[in-house]
């Protein structure tokens, strides 16, 4: 738990979520929310899976007001979200960026203050599902579960606060591609893709279309096809140069 939440900790006295985590005496690991079942998980990586999955839900039904977009956020002074499908390289190519210049502020929630159009943090490990290319090795502290590997010690700043958003990335790994490209995309596209990417819409008016056009209109959006990691970060650092 630590080494997936550590950078979450705080001296905050009031306390909105509370879970006893442990191991029961058939070795089987368990997670009780306070006056919820108990989840139990045989594995590391199960109960951390898990633990993520609910945590995830709760933090939406506590945080309504927020728009919450399943997406790993960096800053490059203004927030930068990098939105992708399972499997498409969104993890991987986080880790890459925090090497060229980025910081991190999520890997996997983009709670969105519809107002003011900052982006909260959401600083849990970064977790991958495999081994980044010998370019961007893993450091020593870096936690191998049955499910990811989770890097406790990440390159850049940590966020901490809320950041206004600048720009949404859409991402999509190609192995096949040469090189990698990207290109600006419509309000409208970015919108919808947005939107099936958003884990509580229905919070929000207009079951929450409203809130992604909103944020895809407030910035550039843009289309990436990711390929070798450090030309694709190099192409989409000299894309977003202009914020800062």
């Amino acid at each position: 738990m630590t080494a997936a939440y550590g950078q979450m900790q705080s001296d905050a006295s009031e306390v909105d979520l509370e879970y006893c985590v442990g191991r029961g005496p058939d070795a089987a690991y368990y997670i009780a929310p306070q006056g919820r079942t108990a989840l139990v998980a045989p594995d590391d990586g199960t109960f951390l899976a898990a633990f993520d999955e609910d945590i995830a839900v709760e933090l939406q039904k506590l945080r309504r007001d927020l728009y919450f977009v399943h997406a790993a956020v960096l800053t490059y002074r203004a927030a930068v979200m990098l939105v992708a499908q399972p499997g498409g390289g969104k993890s991987t190519l986080t880790w890459a960026l925090l090497h060229h210049g980025f910081g991190f502020l999520s890997d996997e929630l983009a709670p969105v203050d519809l107002d003011s159009l900052e982006v909260h943090p959401y600083p849990r490990t970064l977790a991958l599902k495999r081994e980044p290319p010998q370019s961007y090795p893993l450091p020593g502290r870096t936690l191998t579960t049955s499910r990811s590997l989770r890097v406790q010690n990440v390159p850049g700043i940590v966020g901490s606060a809320p950041v206004r958003l600048g720009a949404v990335v859409f991402v999509h790994y190609s192995p096949e591609a040469s090189r990698p490209t990207i290109r600006r995309i419509t309000t409208a596209e970015a919108g919808a893709r947005l939107y099936a990417n958003a884990l509580n819409p229905l919070a929000h008016a207009a079951d929450g279309l409203d809130g992604a056009v909103r944020i895809t209109a407030a910035c550039p959006c843009y289309d990436l096809i990711s390929a070798d990691l450090s030309v694709t970060s190099a192409l989409v650092a000299e894309t977003l140069q202009w914020r800062r």
